[in-house]
């Protein structure tokens, strides 16, 4: 199956109050329900960009799981390896949408959900991953419990045996990585994600997550006060590739935090190969300059969208040169930002319009 993408983790119902209003304004009342999960997020970006996606999960029986599932077959994405189960719960998180100098809060309501308490052996990996081109799982989802680490490492052993070129994301989630009493989060997600990071050709990550994960962090930087020096994550991506043998592309998102709503964002591409950084976007003299988004509306899947963005590129031979590739990805995410939800819902022209500079936002009529 040509260029065909495998993702697994976990999917949540998103609760979130109109507009900008905080939590304690909206309850009791109306707010907004979604879906969305990181790599839910990346295999739905994957199938509105025109690419074959698979997602897995598990889910339990009841009437908000079906609803979740055909909102994910809806727009797209093969579900039949979705496993139902008599054990857990959908999980949830709730979100603030920040503005100007008051950042977005995120809170999880997540501890008992199908997909953390499903057994490693309930995947049948040499099955689901047979015929496929790609697999991409996060650093989110060996983060939610015992039961999900083994089966994300077991996943990408049998994605790496069978041949498939495997992504993962970094996605340091502190507040997740409870899982192992007398472990820091830190020292948890280090020790789990070192035993997942050998099976893996292409690392994505945030400005901080090399640090928070591996103890690798650029000079110069400090994300808290939105100080970011892009050329400084092409030391980064070389000390992972040195750790790590089997990684040929690390790619990190740049992200500028002046506000809530507004930041500047680009992304980099490393490639052992070369051992050469590519960045986007680029000004007319080739040297980096991040999109200046002014006016967000939503940034939370902005990474996915960058990761989905990524792999869309890198499976199609006319954007899978290095600077094309984190091109594409760079302006897919930066338009995640204008859309509310999880979920990237734009197509490869809107993408490649952006590439192109069509960035005025005129009426298209």
């Amino acid at each position: 199956m040509a260029n065909s993408v495998v993702t697994f983790g976990e999917v949540m119902g998103r609760i979130a109050p109109k507009g900008h209003l905080r939590i304690a304004q909206s309850l009791p009342g109306e707010v907004d329900w979604t879906f969305g999960g990181g790599e839910a997020n990346v295999a739905l970006s994957l199938a509105w960009l025109g690419m074959q996606a698979q997602f897995v999960t598990a889910l339990p029986r009841n009437p908000i799981a079906d609803a979740c599932v055909r909102f994910l077959r809806g727009h797209g994405l093969d579900v039949s390896r979705i496993i139902r189960t008599d054990e857990g719960r959908v999980g949830l998180y709730f979100l603030e949408t920040g503005a100007n100098q008051r950042a977005s809060v995120v809170t999880y309501d997540r501890a008992g959900s199908s997909v953390m308490l499903a057994p490693p052996e309930a995947y049948n990996w040499p099955s689901i991953l047979s015929g496929r081109t790609w697999f991409h799982v996060t650093g989110i989802t060996p983060a939610l419990s015992r039961n999900a680490a083994e089966a994300a490492t077991a996943a990408v052993r049998a994605a790496q045996a069978a041949g498939l070129t495997v992504s993962c994301d970094l996605n340091f989630r502190k507040n997740l990585w409870n899982w192992h009493q007398g472990l820091s989060s830190r020292d948890l997600a280090e020790r789990t994600m070192r035993a997942i990071l050998p099976h893996v050709h292409l690392v994505i990550a945030n400005e901080e997550d090399a640090e928070m994960v591996l103890g690798i962090k650029a000079s110069d930087t400090d994300v808290e006060r939105g100080q970011v020096r892009a050329e400084a994550y092409a030391d980064v991506a070389r000390a992972i590739v040195k750790q790590f043998p089997s990684v040929t592309r690390v790619a990190i998102t740049l992200r500028e935090s002046v506000s809530a709503t507004h930041n500047n964002w680009g992304g980099m591409l490393y490639t052992a190969v070369d051992d050469q950084a590519y960045y986007a976007p680029l000004d007319a003299e080739g040297r980096y300059a991040p999109y200046e988004i002014r006016a967000i509306v939503d940034r939370v899947g902005a990474g996915d969208s960058f990761a989905a963005g990524l792999i869309y590129a890198l499976s199609h031979d006319d954007l899978a040169s290095p600077d094309t590739a984190v091109a594409f990805a760079a302006a897919a995410s930066c338009l995640k930002h204008s859309i509310p939800g999880d979920v990237n819902f734009v197509t490869r022209s809107e993408v490649e319009a952006l590439m192109k500079g069509q960035a005025s936002g005129r009426v298209r009529r």
